[in-house]
């Protein structure tokens, strides 16, 4: 009997191919292959909201080649990915197929190994209707949304705008958030700080001041801090009531779509889509010596903790193997998916816990083996015994006047010797106090009083705006990556080094938003559909009558912001620079394009002088001394060249640092990506030097922007 397997990606077939031998045929449909039109709604919305699908047009030839294979095989698997989008696919090609849906023709499989496709071809299943619809009412009701509207903003603000039911909730956080960073109002406020010393040794600690008379004190002013370091002067410091104990740190959870995304912007500065695309390859399947090709992860879109037994055991005798059973927890650890969260899948994890990072780094490019790596070590770790830490707490009494220094130091490192979860913000650092006594006299080396302000709430990150989406419950794992592309895409927000911050654009459609669709920017409003699309996935809500409830405000709600603003349209104002127009005297102004941001004389249609925006990189050029730029290929690929090109053709790919040859003078150049090099621009000049790994995030950042 020959059999037809219907996967998404070539990558996958390949990989599963090899699992299922030669009575089987794997290909791929290349994605979605049907969709609802273009250029039309595509939505009946008065006969419950009937989508009409068409064939994509791109994908005919993939169409005709499926129909073609399946004409010659006697059963025909769908096995497209485990998840809401994966079985609408599935339903389309059996409609493309002809297929019978009641039919137990759909497999999934939740990793692409020996064991995982053998399970999944093992038990085949009907198509599930409820993941069908949920996915039918998303994309309907994303349809609806940004039919209606983006019209609507390409009226009253520019052409091009769109609006979206998750983007527009996400660019207001990013909006609200700025207009926070604003308002905020710095407040002054001090600390002082005692550098000590005890007697019995020779290591000074920091004690920070606490109170007087037991009682916390805040101190507000420079005359308050005087007045307490006045206070303090020629007073005894001693050791007071000591408190010691012990501290246990657990591990970080494995891998969510959500987290994982978070912790690779924080470790890797990966972009989302870079870290969804390298997770996605690892799932698919690469190519190993020996075993061919193998998917090294689980499913990448899942909001599950759940791990496996035998995942857990696997994990077990690794860890013993390499660490000793000290490094196991007195129990197998689980962990708790959140109320919403959908368990078809176990938690991100590795498909042989074995295969460490250093076994497969050959096989890997760049991106796989880091994220690898990082979902290796997050795994295993999650599965180790706790870190345990010896804390003292001391009171420091000078006089009348409390101090207090806490310090810790390691009793046992526990999952923390592999891995240890990164952060969003600073960390105190504390280290160990050195040995202390009640009663012990301390010597005072410096007592020195700080003045601080209150900073404002800080810009989002991809990370930390992931984090709040899913706190939010706005959109699902598989939506934040393709949310936050668009809205870069469209120019609503854009990026300040890592940080996300809006555009002139994005405030202002925001602001039309908030005035006259208040539900579809309301981060409230967009979490109870996600829990309405939910239950259409639960079986528990049919699709129609989650549209209709929908669809009624909204259309009266359109109606009425296109009565109230029929005679308005809202003018995006341009941003004014210093740069003058050297064709008629006008400050240039910064204009948004096709490819980007330009500059253009305010004076159009008069002048119509437009030129890029030049960023100066350090160092000047070694051919004429001229300025280095910072440009652009056609694909988009940063280089550097010489401000007077085409007259003199100096360009590299390497970074200019502000640093001169010590051999020549000219500017130094950096090399990124593994082989990092110093080296001169003077084609001339032989210098050259390894460059230093100071591990800085701006330096990581800088590789991995090279390395992509």
């Amino acid at each position: 009997m020959k059999n037809l397997v219907i996967v998404e990606s070539p990558a996958k077939a390949k990989t599963i191919k090899k699992y299922l031998g030669k009575n089987y045929e794997v290909v791929a449909s290349m994605g979605h292959v049907r969709d609802l039109p273009k250029s039309t709604l595509g939505v009946d919305v008065d006969n419950g909201f009937t989508p009409k699908y068409l064939n994509i047009r791109r994908q005919s030839d993939t169409i005709k080649a499926l129909r073609e294979a399946a004409k010659k095989c006697d059963r025909i698997y769908l096995a497209t990915d485990p998840d809401r989008e994966g079985e609408a696919i599935s339903w389309h090609l059996a409609h493309i197929l002809s297929l019978d849906v009641a039919e137990a023709n759909r497999v999934t499989f939740n990793e692409i190994t020996r064991t995982g496709v053998k399970e999944g071809m093992a038990h085949p299943r009907q198509i599930d209707m409820d993941l069908v619809n949920a996915q039918q009412a998303r994309r309907v009701l994303d349809r609806i949304v940004g039919y209606k509207l983006s019209p609507f903003l390409w009226k009253k603000v520019k052409p091009g705008l769109s609006a979206g039911r998750v983007q527009s909730v996400t660019v207001r956080m990013i909006v609200d958030r700025e207009e926070e960073i604003r308002a905020f109002c710095p407040e002054e406020y001090w600390s002082i700080e005692a550098k000590l010393t005890a007697k019995t040794s020779r290591k000074a600690f920091l004690a920070k001041f606490y109170g007087r008379a037991g009682e916390r004190m805040e101190l507000k002013t420079k005359e308050e801090t005087d007045a307490v370091l006045a206070g303090l002067q020629d007073v005894a410091f001693t050791v007071g009531k000591i408190k010691k104990g012990v501290r246990k740190k657990s591990p970080a959870p494995p891998f969510t779509t959500s987290t994982l995304q978070q912790e690779a912007s924080r470790k890797l500065n990966f972009q989302s889509r870079r870290t969804m695309r390298a997770a996605q390859e690892l799932y698919e399947g690469v190519d190993l010596p020996k075993l061919g090709a193998v998917g090294l992860i689980t499913y990448m879109r899942t909001d599950s903790l759940r791990i496996s037994d035998e995942a857990k055991a696997a994990a077990a005798a690794f860890i013993e193997d390499r660490y000793g059973k000290t490094y196991l927890p007195d129990a197998p650890r689980v962990y708790k998916s959140k109320n919403n969260a959908q368990d078809a899948h176990e938690a991100i994890r590795p498909t042989m816990p074995e295969m460490s990072p250093d076994k497969v780094k050959e096989s890997l490019t760049s991106d796989q083996y880091k994220l690898y790596k990082l979902i290796w070590e997050r795994f295993i770790a999650s599965q180790m015994a706790n870190a345990e830490y010896n804390t003292v707490a001391a009171d420091i009494n000078a006089g009348e006047y409390l101090f207090k220094a806490n310090g810790f130091s390691v009793k046992f490192d526990g999952f923390t010797v592999l891995y240890v979860e990164g952060r969003d913000d600073e960390e105190e650092k504390e280290g160990a106090l050195p040995p202390l006594e009640e009663g012990d006299a301390l010597k005072v080396s410096s007592l020195n009083g700080s003045q601080h302000f209150t900073q404002p709430p800080p810009r989002f990150t991809e990370a930390s705006l992931i984090k709040v989406l899913e706190e939010n419950g706005i959109g699902r794992p598989s939506t934040y990556s393709p949310t936050i592309t668009t809205i870069l895409d469209r120019h609503y927000i854009e990026r300040e080094g890592k940080q996300l911050k809006p555009t002139i654009l994005g405030e202002i459609t925001t602001t039309l938003m908030k005035d006259h669709f208040a539900d579809v920017v309301d981060a409230a409003f967009t979490a109870h559909m996600e829990s309405d699309l939910d239950l259409v996935g639960e079986g528990k809500k049919a699709w129609v009558k989650t549209l209709e409830e929908f669809y009624g405000d909204f259309a009266s709600t359109l109606a009425k912001a296109e009565e109230e603003m029929k005679d308005i349209r809202m003018k995006v104002p341009d941003e004014e620079t210093d740069i003058v127009c050297e064709k008629c005297g006008r400050n240039m102004v910064i204009k948004m394009g096709r490819y980007g941001k330009f500059l253009a004389c305010p004076g159009f249609p008069e002048c119509r002088n437009t030129k890029r925006i030049a960023v100066e990189a350090p160092g000047a050029c070694p051919k004429c001394g001229g300025k280095i730029l910072e440009k652009k290929s056609r694909k988009g690929k940063k280089f550097f060249g010489c401000e007077h090109n085409p007259a003199c053709d100096f360009m590299t790919w390497d970074t200019p640092i502000a640093e001169n040859c010590p051999q020549c003078g000219k500017t130094l150049l950096k090399k990124m990506g593994r082989g990092a090099k110093i080296h001169c621009s003077n084609a001339e000049c032989s210098y050259e030097r390894a460059a230093e790994k100071n591990g800085s995030s701006a330096e990581a950042a800088e590789t991995a922007e090279a390395e992509a």
